[in-house]
């Protein structure tokens, strides 16, 4: 099966396009969470996710935005476009977000937003954290998102290899079990502002990550009219 694996893309409808455009034919979209928070297009966003028939998981940014108490943990700025998410979704974005699982296997793949053991929170984010993250799998493969970082964790031979792809990179899997960040779609934070997703061949055993160029200007046009946090606005330009 060949899959757009896509996280993070926080309402940013403009890099979504992009990335949507980019895509080649593939079976299926998965999406890794935090598909709202941030951005200026939430209903957009899930719209244009419900029409594709996108599969995932829901995001700390997901359930803050359904009134969940992960709102208490943002940052200032987090905070703030938390509350503007809250009141600016429709009932059908709700009710959408609401249905997305902690956790979804498909394929022979855990999807978690934050980890396999704590799926909406822990950030995998060093080889000892990606071990234990990787025992909780048993005999699966993972995906996560929540860093904004691209990754890749492979299992060989009882060692953890740990990978950091850039556009193009190719994974060959070849039966080992893996842990695989695609990055961030809507927010990069590796300081390189362009969307980041991956191509997953589960038959073939291979995944690709890919970056996609958007348009930042209007993303930052538009969340500059809603008055979100000038940071998160600025920080779009950096990929940071």
């Amino acid at each position: 099966m060949r899959v757009a694996v896509l996280s993070d893309i926080h309402a940013n409808l403009t890099a979504l396009d992009a990335v949507l455009a980019a895509v080649p034919s593939v079976d299926e979209v998965w999406h890794l969470g935090d598909v709202v928070g941030y951005g200026p297009n939430p209903d957009e966003v899930v719209a244009r996710l419900r029409e594709l028939g996108a599969v995932g998981v829901r995001g700390n940014h997901d359930a803050a935005a359904l009134g969940g108490r992960e709102i208490e943990s943002f940052n200032v700025d987090a905070r703030r476009a938390a509350e503007w998410t809250r009141t600016a979704i429709a009932d059908e974005t709700r009710a959408w977000l609401s249905a997305q699982p902690e956790t979804l296997e498909r394929e022979g793949f855990l999807l978690v937003h934050g980890s396999p053991r704590d799926p909406i929170w822990e950030y995998i984010t060093s080889t000892p954290v990606a071990r234990a993250a990787m025992a909780d799998l048993g005999k699966r493969s993972g995906l996560h998102g929540h860093t904004h970082l691209p990754v890749a964790y492979v299992e060989d031979d009882g060692r953890l290899e740990t990978m950091s792809p850039g556009s193009g990179s190719r994974l060959s899997f070849d039966g080992r079990r893996v842990l695989l960040n695609p990055g961030s779609v809507g927010q990069p934070r590796d300081g390189i502002p362009t969307a980041g997703w991956m191509l997953l061949d589960t038959d073939a055993g291979t995944a690709t990550w890919r970056r996609t160029a958007f348009d930042i200007a209007t993303v930052q046009a538009a969340m500059t009219r809603l008055a979100l946090p000038e940071r998160l606005v600025t920080r779009l330009a950096y990929g940071l």
